[in-house]
């Protein structure tokens, strides 16, 4: 007898429909032979299912099993083929009706006494099943709130094998999950920083608005202990909250790559990451033998926070340039090109020197002018064209650390941001963009269009410094930015001559 059970296998942070197909047979010599491009973890859950159907109650005599995995061309992965191979198995076997699961789709991971374990992509799951217009999906009982985020369709947690049993036999009822995505919204974190804990530093507050405002890259450059880091991680305090479709994007993210906190349905605050410089380039952008999402992805819609830039091997930095030019990233492999999300915005902070003295008055650089070009040239001049502000991060003097609390807080911030993206929200309607981190070619010149006296500020400024081409793209969509910020329906010279104090690595030959 021939089984047939929906399952899925995930392609990216997408999932799609695959179909198990058991053939039970009494005839020939017993064997156990699994096709379609099945890999280890998949393979090896043939053990795994007869232990636990054994201690489960549930006697499998000598056969001949064949199981298919259809697609047979696309690789499956990952231990969540156990539960759906263990209901395929005993309806082959007649234990179960076709019909009884005919339209649920199945997953989860099982322990040699039957229990479910959790299993990374059940949000994709739910999503594939709701799309293929399926009954629903039975699920470890740790990933149902994660499936039901979903909606309209019905999740069904398990506990162990014999339950997901007794269900389809309808001789158990199983309540289905269920969360309410409007407690799930409010129960967005709250941040436990804020920049008015930022004592000084009202240069570099002034550019996180700007940079947050328009989706401008960012790159500190002070010595230690100027409050580089500090001031990074107060940044997704003043970004605005996530959309529904984007906080399932991010959740999507999570899901795929296990990193889904057990106490979380719905990642509804966006993410800071801040990878260590060791990592490698497979760590930062994605991919791997088992291809998953790396750090760039898992900041999605959120931060990237490389702190010590140059200390990243540059190869690793290199792997960036495509992702911040397309907002995802691209793994090929021979069978297949998987592709994982990352519009993030990143921050980066460096020293401006090997000692980190150079700009301090309070401390004498032991640098020699070589060994800062060096230093510098660890950043490349095509990464550094895809950063917009380049940041001048000084120490705070002795007057400002004893100051209370800054005026400038989050609150401020936020509320100067959010309106500067509805102005640019409302300008971008029907194009393919949205900030003005994206401004290129014909945009460019139709949204930063500049009067004659505009012009002659900028020439003489772009020749006065020496600024290349790139900086004069940048400085423009900075100037945007800034206008926007101050509701300005066009460009001026005072919005010009402040974005040039943005791009001190230009200004000093470094880029």
């Amino acid at each position: 007898m021939i089984a047939t059970i929906s399952c899925a296998a995930l392609m990216g942070i997408d999932a799609f429909k695959v179909q198990l197909e058991v053939d039970f047979s009494r005839s020939g010599m017993p064997a156990f032979t699994m096709v379609g491009l099945a890999e280890g973890a998949v393979r090896e859950s043939k053990e795994r299912v007869f232990s636990a159907l054994k201690n489960c109650g549930f006697k499998v005599p000598p056969a001949r099993i064949t199981v298919n995995l259809a697609p047979a061309d696309v690789r499956k992965e990952g231990s969540g083929y156990d539960l759906p191979l263990a209901i395929g198995i005993l309806t082959a076997m007649g234990v179960i009706d076709q019909r009884a699961v005919d339209g649920w789709f199945l997953a989860g991971e099982l322990s040699l006494s039957g229990d479910l374990k959790s299993v990374p992509g059940v949000l994709p799951l739910a999503l594939a099943a709701r799309k293929e217009g399926g009954r629903g999906i039975i699920v470890p009982e740790q990933n149902g709130r994660e499936g039901a985020v979903a909606g309209d369709l019905a999740v069904i947690g398990a506990a162990d094998l014999g339950r997901v049993v007794r269900m389809l036999l309808g001789e158990d009822t199983i309540a289905p999950a269920s969360v309410d995505i409007d407690t799930l919204w409010n129960e967005r974190t709250t941040h436990l920083v804020d920049f008015g804990e930022v004592k000084g530093q009202e240069h570099a507050k002034r550019a996180i608005e700007i940079a947050a405002a328009g989706g401008h890259n960012l790159l500190f450059i002070g010595p230690p202990g100027s409050g580089k880091t500090m001031l990074a991680k107060r940044i997704p305090t003043v970004l605005p909250p996530l959309s529904f479709e984007e906080a399932l994007e991010v959740t999507k993210i999570y899901s795929v790559a296990g990193l889904l906190p057990a106490d979380r349905a719905l990642m509804v605050t966006r993410p800071f990451r801040t990878p260590h410089h060791t990592i490698s380039d497979v760590g930062l952008v994605g991919g791997g033998r088992y291809p998953q999402p790396g750090e760039t992805s898992l900041a999605h819609r959120g931060v990237l926070f490389l702190d010590e830039m140059p200390e990243f091997k540059k190869s690793v930095l290199e792997v960036l340039r495509q992702p911040l030019e397309d907002g995802e990233v691209s793994i090929s492999r021979s069978l297949m090109t998987l592709k994982y999300p990352a519009d993030v915005m990143l921050v980066a902070a460096m020293n401006p020197c090997p000692c980190g003295y150079l700009s301090d008055e309070n401390h004498p650089c032991t640098c020699s002018p070589l060994a800062v070009q060096r230093y510098r040239s660890r950043i490349s001049g095509p990464l550094l064209d895809r950063i917009d502000l380049h940041v001048d991060v000084p120490a705070v003097p002795y007057e400002k650390l004893r100051q209370t609390r800054s005026e400038m807080d989050s609150a401020t911030m936020r509320a100067h941001i959010l309106a500067a993206r509805r102005t640019q929200a409302e300008r971008y309607q029907g194009r393919h963009f949205s900030l003005n981190a994206e401004l290129d070619g014909a945009a460019l010149e139709e949204f930063c269009a500049l009067g004659d006296n505009e012009h002659r500020f900028l020439r003489q400024a772009v020749e006065t410094l020496g600024l290349s081409a790139r900086a004069y793209t940048r400085v423009l969509r900075i100037s945007r930015t800034i206008a926007d910020l101050a509701q300005a329906r066009t460009i001026g010279p005072d919005h010009l001559a402040e974005a040039i104090n943005y791009r001190s690595m230009d200004r000093e030959g470094a880029g």
